[in-house]
Order: C-alpha cells, then sequence, then structure tokens
C-alpha cells in the first residue's frame, strides 16, 4: 500500500478548499485499507495506555465536517482499540439554556480532556465561526452586551472571535493538551449519494432531516466559511488537517496515521518508574501472592 507523507495534509499556509482533494488513493483496495488500519489503532490503543500511564498530556481531538461527511463513524472506527477510561467523546448540539448563559467556549472548556486522557469534538468550538456565520441570527441567542442587532455582527465581531479562539488554543497547548484538528473534506455529490442512501436505506431513515437539504443549499457559503475558519485558525500548536473524506476506510486510515506518527514524537511519553523500594521487592510481593 501506499506510503503517505502526514505534512501533506496539514494547513501550513493559506489554502483554498476546492484546491484540497477529497479523494486520495492509497493504491490498494478497500479491504487492505482496513487492515492496515486496524494495525495502526492497535498501535494508537497502546500508545494511549502509555499516555494515560504517564500521566502529564491530554489529547484534544476536534472533528468537523459537513454532514455526511463521516464524522461518527470516524470516532467509530479510529478509537476503538481504545480503553475506554483513557476517552471521552463529546458530540455537541445546539447550546442548551445553560450552556447560553455562559460565554459560546464555556461548554467546550468545561468538556476538555483531563492530563493522561484523549477528548474527542464530534463538532467543536468551531461551529461558533461555521453555522453562527452562515446563520447569524443564531449569535443573538446568546444575548451579548454588544450585539443587540443583526448588525452588529460585523467583521470585526468575527475577528475578534477568531482571536479568541486562538487564544483560547494557545492557553491548552501551553498547558499540555496536544491539540488536533481535522476537517473532512467531502465532494458535494459524494454528500448527495450519502444522503440518497439514508432515504433508500429504511434503517438509515432515522439519520435523515429535510433541514439537512436545507443546508445542503447553503453549501458555497459553508465551504467558504470553512476556508476562512482554517486559515485563520491552523497554527504550529494546533494544526488543521483536510481529509479527504469521499471514501471512508482511507479517511480513517489517514486519520490514524497523523495521530499515531505525531504522539509517536513526544519523546517524553513513557510510562512511569516503579518506586525504587516496590522494585526491589518484586519478586517478595510473587512470593507472597504465590504461598497463599
Amino acid at each position: 500500500m501506499k506510503t503517505i507523507n502526514i505534512e501533506n495534509f496539514k494547513v501550513a499556509e493559506n489554502i483554498s478548499l476546492k484546491n484540497r482533494p477529497t479523494t486520495y488513493y492509497l493504491g490498494a483496495e478497500d479491504d487492505d485499507v482496513e487492515k492496515e488500519l486496524r494495525k495502526v489503532r492497535k498501535k494508537l490503543g497502546k500508545l494511549q495506555d502509555t499516555m494515560y500511564a504517564h500521566g502529564k498530556y491530554a489529547v484534544l481531538i476536534c472533528i468537523q465536517g459537513m454532514d455526511t461527511a463521516g464524522k461518527d463513524s470516524m470516532i467509530r472506527e479510529v478509537f476503538k482499540d481504545f480503553n475506554t477510561r483513557g476517552i471521552v467523546v463529546h458530540s455537541f448540539k445546539v447550546p442548551t439554556p445553560k450552556e447560553l448563559a455562559h460565554d459560546y467556549i464555556w461548554r467546550h472548556y468545561i468538556a476538555l480532556p483531563e492530563r493522561g486522557k484523549f477528548g474527542i469534538f464530534n463538532r467543536t468550538h468551531y461551529e461558533n465561526v461555521l453555522v453562527t456565520r452562515v446563520h447569524p441570527e443564531y449569535i443573538l441567542g446568546e444575548n451579548i452586551p454588544t450585539v443587540n442587532s443583526i448588525d452588529d455582527i460585523n467583521d470585526e465581531f468575527w475577528n475578534k472571535r477568531f482571536e479568541q479562539i486562538n487564544n483560547f488554543e494557545k492557553h491548552i497547548s501551553e498547558n499540555g493538551t496536544i491539540i488536533f484538528k481535522f476537517f473532512l473534506n467531502l465532494s458535494k455529490e459524494e454528500q448527495k449519494n450519502r444522503l440518497l442512501r439514508r432515504l433508500y436505506k429504511q434503517e438509515k431513515n432515522w439519520k435523515f432531516s429535510p433541514g439537512d437539504l436545507k443546508e445542503r443549499k447553503l453549501w458555497d457559503k459553508y465551504q467558504e466559511c470553512y476556508e476562512d475558519a482554517i486559515n485563520r485558525t491552523s497554527k504550529m500548536h494546533a494544526p488543521w488537517y483536510t481529509i479527504p473524506a469521499d471514501n471512508k476506510p482511507t479517511a480513517r486510515y489517514i486519520v490514524a496515521k497523523i495521530l499515531f506518527e505525531t504522539l509517536s514524537t513526544y519523546k517524553d511519553i513513557v510510562e512511569p518508574e516503579l518506586d525504587e523500594d516496590i522494585k526491589a521487592n518484586i519478586e517478595l510481593y510473587k512470593k507472597q501472592l504465590e504461598s497463599e
């Protein structure tokens, strides 16, 4: 199977989304790709055990994409070999009244993973510069003192919000959180196919909402907002990766490789040394147990 360079997916300079691929051929059939994914995710699972014992770093994984991009199945398949005690998934929906009574980052901040754990945000704090930018009227529900009408939601407002998000990520990075941000780059044609699949397959009907078609009509606006958000917020300490998402096995494999190869560069992540007294008496403890 083709060897990939994970740097090819990282956003290191301003990009145009229409020039980023939605497909990527690994030189193998899906079954072979899935076999390779299983190998990588086992390695990731072992690495997670070490990070849990080490207890010095947290890992935050942010997953964004258009409807049907494969966020849920990505999480299910990539992290299947993780110990459940070391990973927490948060799927952020429409803000609750309690969440709206705080600033927009609050609900994300309190969901951050503790050191030693992985936290996955299925949809993220970026919804606050994506959905709200396409539908600025949603901002009025936040009851911000300086926003009294749609007219107040101007370029200055968005500039400040991007600055706040960058500051938020810089702060948590400097305090031990390793950040990955994945944009699942789906083509409009493939989204159509996946929406039709939800309609034709009875067991998938529950996933379909007429609202999906309304949002699909705003495809170009969403792409514009995603591109701007990615370009403004892809930083060394919190990089974005654009993942070709038209083929799900390929997308999952690429994400798993990025996670494993990047985390493997942290040479200080090791299992803690046993206390010298315990180490010196291991044989004694064995005998005590075996003699019971």
